[in-house]
């Protein structure tokens, strides 16, 4: 119950609202001229308190950097490389802007002045709906904590993502690609077309993981490369036991290229356990130095006309399978996918799709023409 507590002193008398908190402790809602008006103010907190809509004012003096850092980071459950990517972002992207904020002085449209500064500075419309997203993350649970009274994310107006229709590599296309590619990873790129595989499994993969005899292929490993100051381990490469989403799984792979890796097996004399394409050195090999050194330079002597990335060879494969009348589901499973609209996107991917769309609807035309 709201009470008021009357105070004597050189200047008069006056009469200090109190009220106690959810806690159940003693709270002062200020101090006025008449015991009235203190008691209408007690009487508000009271109400807040039952409605829902109290928190302590006081909370909100942190600092953005100190919640993040000693609330909200160490309440995540989530993997050492997830955490370090967190971190990286913050300080990249939200530690310069809102760092020494008071959590309570962060409003809608300060969130909003970040979003207009960092599409200013060049990033992406995808990537500040993504940092966007988990700024959101951290608002959200600063309001379930009481922080703050409501989520200053929650109406920001985002930069509009424009889809863009990407290419598929075709089989023709995917040939020239190959022939450009040096010999020493040749089958490395030919088993990223082969299985669908994402970079870090591919680069994870180790022979213990295929079966001969049955002819499958089981993914059950990544590679996460993180800068070592961020890293958990110290190390750049950092190792998972399980790949994306946390299921492994297991599909069939052709004869040939188990042929050919056996024979690479053999060649380079490499043990059950050890890397399938690790570098000279036996280490993982690193996405960016593959990419600056071996995959630019044979994109550019293939002939291939348009910026194709060591990623499209995944979606070449799940569209080569759907064009070839693989099921949705099938396909679902052998890329890892979490859910089927993810594969879905990959049905009409491949350049002539449209015309067999056309060739099929002749057909069906034909036979609705009644016979002269």
């Amino acid at each position: 119950m709201a009470w008021v507590i009357e105070r004597n002193g050189p200047r008069g008398t006056s009469f200090m609202a109190v009220y106690r908190n959810p806690d159940g402790s003693q709270r002062s809602a200020g101090v006025y001229h008449t015991r009235r008006a203190a008691l209408r103010a007690a009487q508000r907190e009271e109400d807040k308190i039952g409605e829902g809509r109290w928190h302590d004012a006081a909370l909100g003096a942190i600092t953005f950097k100190d919640y993040v850092e000693k609330d909200w980071l160490p309440s995540k459950h989530i993997e050492a490389t997830t955490r370090a990517a967190y971190v990286s972002n913050l300080d990249k992207h939200f530690f310069p802007f809102l760092g020494a904020r008071s959590m309570s002085k962060i409003t809608a449209s300060t969130v909003q002045d970040w979003v207009t500064k960092a599409t200013a500075d060049g990033l992406s419309p995808c990537s500040v709906r993504k940092y966007h997203t988990m700024l959101h993350s951290i608002f959200k649970r600063a309001a379930r904590d009481r922080i703050i009274l409501t989520n200053p994310c929650e109406h920001t107006e985002l930069p509009k993502v424009i889809t863009r229709r990407s290419r598929t590599l075709t089989p023709e296309e995917f040939d020239a690609l190959i022939g450009a590619i040096p010999e020493r990873h040749r089958l490395m790129v030919e088993t990223a077309i082969e299985t669908g595989m994402r970079w870090g499994e591919l680069v994870a993969l180790r022979p213990r993981h295929i079966d001969f005899l049955r002819r499958t292929l089981t993914v059950e490993e990544t590679i996460v490369e993180v800068s070592r100051h961020h890293s958990p381990t110290g190390q750049r490469m950092v190792v998972k036991p399980y790949p994306k989403d946390n299921e492994p799984r297991t599909f069939g792979v052709h004869p040939g290229w188990l042929d050919a890796v056996a024979e690479h097996i053999t060649a380079q004399a490499i043990g059950r356990d050890d890397l399938l394409f690790p570098t000279e050195a036996g280490t993982p090999i690193s996405r960016n130095t593959f990419r600056t050194r071996i995959w630019l330079p044979a994109v550019k002597a293939s002939g291939v006309d348009f910026n194709v990335r060591m990623h499209d060879l995944r979606h070449a494969h799940a569209s080569w399978l759907l064009a070839g009348g693989s099921d949705l589901r099938s396909v679902m499973d052998r890329m890892g996918h979490a859910q089927i609209q993810t594969t879905q996107k990959y049905l009409h991917a491949l350049p002539d799709a449209d015309q067999k769309n056309l060739d099929a609807l002749t057909r069906i035309t034909k036979r609705r023409r009644p016979t002269p």
